[in-house]
C-alpha cells in the first residue's frame, strides 16, 4: 500500500516512487500500513457534524474524474464502502471525495478505478449535488498537510520480455549520437566564467537579435543569457550560414553552446563563437517538447542534458523570466504600441528599394481601421484579392531598410514571427504611393523600422513549431467560418413542403418538425455518398435523417467558449464549484480591503427557520454607494456555493472573493467569477479540459485582479463591465453536438456548433438557466431521433453542410462537416416528408 500525503518534498517530482510511501506486500490486509491510532468510520454514518479527528474512511474507487488545474489542482472521485456490494449508485455507501493541491495531482497519477483507498485528515461538507447524483448527502474534502490517502492494488506479474522502464521518452532519433562512445561534455555555470577560456554553457535567453548581415561575409546575431547564478552574459555569434545561428523564437528559450570563447569587454565577460562552435535551442516553457532546434545532423544529447533543460525551465518560470504574453494577436493591438506578431504571409510586393509590403493574417480582426496599401498587380507575389470576410482580417505591414533583403526570401504561406513591430496611428503617407490610392488619415499602420534595436527583425517559424500548430488551428477555424458566410444572405430561401395540402399526420409519427435552410446557396442537393467524394471547402445541401447524436445527456452539450482565443472548455459541475468555494472559505484570513472599498457584514438568508444565523463579510464600491447603488455589486468573502446562490436573489451582482496574502483576490476561475440571480458567468481558465487539443490558449486572456468597476456614465453595471474591471476574459455559453446523419446511400458525422442556436431557435445562455429551454432541446432531439424508433418514424431534414479540413488527435488531416444555416421549425402538423427516391 502506498501513502499519498498532501505534503510535498520541494526537491522531488510528482512520481509515486518519489513520495513518502509505505509499500504493502501482496497477501497482506489493506489496512496493514495505516497508523494504529486512526479509527475507521463507515461511510453511511458520516454527517457534517462528524468529528473527523483521527478518523479514516475506506472504499473502492468507483469513479475518478479528470485532474483540473487552475490556481491549484482539483480532482473529484467517488468511493464506495469497501465491504459493500459493487453498486456505485447506492446513496448510503458511496460518497464524493474532492482533493486539492499536490494531493489531487498525486492521486491522479497513483490511483486507478477499482483500487481500494483509505483516506484520513479529511473534512466533511454538505453535497450540493445530492439530488442530482443520488449519492451521499455529504462530501469528503482533502487538502493541506494533514490529508492523506493510502492506496492498495494487486501488482501485475513482471513481464520477463519487457525492457526496463524509462521515465522519460523523447522524439530524438539515434542521429543524436552515432559514435561508439558518446563524448562527455562539461558545462560551466555562467557565474564561474573566466576570461580567455573555451567553454560549453547552458543559458536562458533574456534578450536576442535575429541574425543580420555584417559588413563582411558573415551574418551576426547577438543574445544575452543567464542561469541560476543570475549572472547575465552577452554573446556575439558570427557565422557564414544563417542555419548555423541559434534558432531563438522568444525570450525564455534555452540555448546550449559548445566551444565558445570568453573575452573581457568593458570589464565584463562576454562570449564569442570559435572554431568548432555549435548551438542548439529549446523551448523554454515548462512542459513543452524537449526536441531541440538545430540544423546539425550530429549532436549529443543524453538524459543529463534533458534534466538540465528542465531545471532551467523550472528556474526561469520561478523567476518570471518568460514573458506573460510572447506575442500579441491583431485583435489586441493598441495604437503606438511595439509588439511581436505571429502570423502567416499571404502575399507580398515591393513598394520601392527601401520598403516592402507584407500582407499577413493571424485569424483575428484588429479593432482599429487599418491603412490600405494599393500596389501594382504585376509586382505582387501571391493572391491579388481575397474574400470580403478574409480581407477584414488581413494586415498590411511595411518592412523597411535592412529587413527588405530578408523579406525578398519569404514565400506566401510562410509562418512568421515579426519582432518589435510598431502600430502607428494617424498614418497618411505610404512610400511609392500610386495615383489610384488616396491619402488615408487616422488609420492604423504597421511598420517594421530598419535596424536591429530591441531585437527587431523577422523569423520564419518551422511547421512543427507549437506556435504554428496553434496558429493553424485558429486559421482553420476561420476557413470554416469563411465558407459558412460566403453568401450575403440577401434573401431567405426555404425548401417547400413536399407533403400534400390538407393531409394530417397520424398519431405517433414524428411529422411536426421540419428542417428549414436559411441560405442563398443555389446548388442542387447531393447524397451523402456524393458529398464524401467532394473536396473540402465547399457548401452542400443534403436531405437526410438523424440516425444518432452525442452527447445523449444533453446538458453535456453545453460548453464555455473564449471568443478571443477560440478555446472551448467544459462547464464545471456544482460538485467541483462547491469544492472551490469550500476551500476558499476555509482559507479566508485577515484581509486589508482596497482603498476604494467599504466593508461590512451581511446576514445569509436561512435555509430553514430552525437553521443557525450566519453573517458574511462583504466589500462594496464607495462610488456605487455614493450613487445609491449599494445593491448593484458586492464582493462576498467566505461563503459557500449554496449561500452565494441564496444571496444572489437580493443583490444584482455578486463577485466571490478570498483573502490572498492579506489582499482581496478572486476565486480560481474554475468557479464563476460573477453571480446574477440564477445566471453564472465564467472567465477563461486554461486548467479546464480544452477540446480538440487546443492548448495554452487563455493564459493571455485573463489577468485577474480585484478592482473597482468604473461606473461613471454607466446606467447598468453588466457582466462585461465587471469582467473588464477584474481583468477576466468573459466566456460565453455555446452548444456543441455531433450528429450522425443518414440517407439511402451512406452515413456521415457532422458537428452542430456555430449555428446551434439557430438550429434550436434558442440561446445557449437560456439553456444554462432555463429548464424550459432544456426540455425544448430534449423534445426536439427525441422527435428527430425517437428512442428505439424505426427509421421510418424519423423526419427527413433539408440541411446545409459545410466541409473543411482539420487535424485529428493524432495530428492527421481529415475532412470534417458542420451543419449551418439550418433551423428546426414546427409547422402545422402534416405527414412526414417522403423519403427521396
Amino acid at each position: 500500500m502506498s501513502r499519498i500525503s498532501g505534503h510535498r518534498c520541494p526537491v522531488t517530482k510528482c512520481h509515486l516512487d518519489a513520495m513518502p510511501s509505505h509499500v504493502l506486500l501482496e497477501g497482506m490486509g489493506p489496512d496493514a500500513q495505516v497508523p494504529a491510532h486512526l479509527t475507521r468510520i463507515p461511510i453511511s454514518l458520516i454527517k457534517t457534524s462528524t468529528d473527523c479527528t483521527n478518523k479514516t474512511v475506506k472504499g473502492i474507487v468507483v469513479h475518478k474524474g479528470p485532474l483540473v488545474q487552475s490556481a491549484d489542482f482539483i480532482l473529484k472521485s467517488v468511493i464506495q464502502e469497501a465491504d459493500s456490494p459493487p453498486n456505485p449508485s447506492s446513496q448510503n455507501s458511496s460518497i464524493n471525495v474532492v482533493l486539492f493541491g499536490a494531493l489531487a495531482k498525486d492521486f491522479s497519477q497513483a490511483v486507478n478505478q477499482g483500487d481500494v483507498v483509505v483516506a484520513s485528515g479529511f473534512t466533511v461538507s454538505k453535497s450540493p449535488t445530492v439530488h442530482k447524483d443520488k449519492l451521499h448527502p455529504c462530501n469528503l474534502l482533502l487538502s493541506g498537510d494533514n490529508a492523506c490517502v493510502y492506496v492498495s492494488r494487486q501488482q501485475p506479474p513482471p513481464d520477463p520480455t519487457s525492457l526496463p522502464a524509462i521515465k522519460r521518452s523523447t522524439t530524438l532519433s539515434t542521429e543524436a549520437s552515432r559514435g561508439n562512445k558518446a563524448p562527455k561534455y562539461t558545462y560551466i555555470p555562467l557565474g564561474d566564467l573566466k576570461s580567455g577560456c573555451v567553454v560549453n554553457v547552458y543559458g536562458v535567453v533574456i534578450f536576442f537579435k535575429q541574425p543580420f548581415k555584417s559588413r563582411g561575409t558573415d551574418y551576426c546575431s547577438s543574445l544575452k543569457i543567464t542561469d541560476q547564478s543570475n549572472q547575465k552574459i552577452s554573446c556575439t555569434i558570427f557565422c557564414e550560414k544563417l542555419e548555423d545561428h541559434p534558432k531563438i523564437f522568444q525570450i525564455g528559450d534555452i540555448v546550449r553552446m559548445h566551444r565558445v570563447k570568453t573575452q573581457l569587454f568593458n570589464n565584463s565577460v562576454m562570449l564569442v563563437n570559435t572554431f568548432g562552435f555549435s548551438v542548439i535551442a529549446f523551448d523554454g516553457a515548462v512542459g513543452a517538447d524537449l526536441k531541440p532546434r538545430t540544423s546539425s545532423r550530429s549532436f549529443h544529447l543524453d538524459n543529463e542534458d534533458l534534466r538540465t533543460v528542465e531545471e532551467l525551465r523550472a528556474w526561469a518560470a520561478s523567476q518570471a523570466l518568460l514573458p506573460p504574453v510572447p506575442t500579441i494577436p491583431l485583435s489586441d493591438v493598441q495604437p503606438k504600441a511595439y509588439f511581436d506578431l505571429t502570423c502567416q504571409l499571404l502575399a507580398k510586393a515591393p513598394i520601392d528599394s527601401t520598403c516592402t509590403l507584407l500582407r499577413v493574417w493571424d485569424g483575428t480582426r484588429c479593432p482599429w481601421t487599418l491603412l490600405k496599401v494599393i500596389v501594382e498587380p504585376n509586382v505582387t507575389e501571391g493572391p491579388l484579392s481575397f474574400s470580403k470576410e478574409k480581407e477584414n482580417l488581413i494586415a498590411n505591414i511595411l518592412i523597411y531598410d535592412n529587413h527588405v533583403e530578408f523579406a525578398r526570401q519569404l514565400k506566401p504561406g510562410d509562418f512568421l514571427r515579426i519582432y518589435n513591430l510598431r502600430a502607428i496611428p494617424g498614418s497618411s503617407k505610404v512610400p511609392g504611393l500610386t495615383r489610384s490610392q488616396t491619402l488615408e488619415l487616422d488609420h492604423l499602420a504597421f511598420h517594421l523600422h530598419g535596424g536591429t534595436a530591441y531585437g527587431r527583425g523577422i523569423r520564419v517559424l518551422p511547421e512543427n513549431s507549437p506556435d504554428v500548430q496553434q496558429l493553424k488551428r485558429v486559421l482553420d477555424a476561420f476557413t470554416e467560418v469563411d465558407e459558412l458566410n460566403d453568401s450575403e444572405l440577401l434573401e431567405v430561401w426555404c425548401t417547400p413542403p413536399e407533403s400534400l395540402d390538407g393531409e394530417t399526420g397520424q398519431p405517433g409519427t414524428a411529422c411536426c418538425l421540419r428542417a428549414v435552410r436559411g441560405c442563398s446557396h443555389d446548388i442542387r442537393p447531393v447524397t451523402l455518398s456524393e458529398l464524401k467524394r467532394c473536396r473540402p471547402g465547399q457548401v452542400h445541401h443534403v436531405r437526410v435523417q438523424l440516425r444518432s447524436y452525442e452527447p445523449l445527456r444533453l446538458h453535456q452539450a453545453l460548453k464555455l467558449y473564449c471568443s478571443q482565443c477560440t478555446s472551448m472548455q467544459e462547464v464545471p459541475d456544482d460538485e467541483l464549484v462547491a469544492g472551490v468555494f469550500s476551500e476558499a472559505s476555509r482559507d479566508s484570513g485577515a484581509c486589508i480591503p482596497p482603498p476604494w472599498a467599504l466593508s461590512g457584514d451581511v446576514d445569509v438568508p436561512r435555509e430553514s427557520p430552525g437553521s443557525p444565523k450566519r453573517s458574511l463579510c462583504i466589500h462594496l464600491s464607495s462610488q456605487l454607494m455614493s450613487e445609491g447603488k449599494s445593491k448593484e455589486l458586492i464582493f462576498l468573502m467566505g461563503s459557500t456555493l449554496e449561500e452565494t446562490c441564496r444571496l444572489a436573489a437580493s443583490y444584482r451582482n455578486i463577485v466571490p472573493v478570498r483573502s490572498s496574502g492579506g489582499h482581496l483576490a478572486l476565486l480560481n476561475l474554475s468557479a464563476p467569477f460573477l453571480f446574477r440571480g440564477r445566471k453564472r458567468f465564467y472567465g477563461s481558465d486554461t486548467s479546464l479540459m480544452i477540446l480538440y487539443s487546443w492548448s495554452k490558449m487563455c493564459k493571455r486572456c485573463s489577468k485577474a485582479e480585484v478592482r473597482e468597476p468604473c461606473a461613471e456614465g454607466v446606467e447598468v453595471i453588466d457582466e462585461k463591465t465587471i469582467a473588464e474591471a477584474l481583468g477576466v476574459q468573459l466566456l460565453q455559453f455555446v452548444l456543441l453536438m455531433k450528429l450522425e446523419l443518414q440517407d439511402a446511400s451512406d452515413t456521415l458525422e457532422a458537428f452542430l456548433w456555430r449555428d446551434a442556436e439557430l438550429f434550436f431557435s434558442l440561446s445557449a445562455e437560456d439553456l444554462a438557466t432555463s429548464q424550459e429551454a432544456q426540455n425544448h432541446i430534449k423534445q426536439t432531439m427525441e422527435s428527430l431521433c425517437p428512442p428505439g424508433g424505426h427509421t421510418g418514424e424519423r423526419p427527413w431534414l433539408n440541411v446545409c453542410l459545410t466541409a473543411y479540413r482539420a487535424e485529428n488527435d493524432e495530428g492527421q488531416n481529415q475532412t470534417c462537416y458542420q451543419i449551418c444555416h439550418t433551423t428546426i421549425s414546427k409547422p402545422s402538423c402534416t405527414q412526414s416528408d417522403p423519403e427521396p427516391a
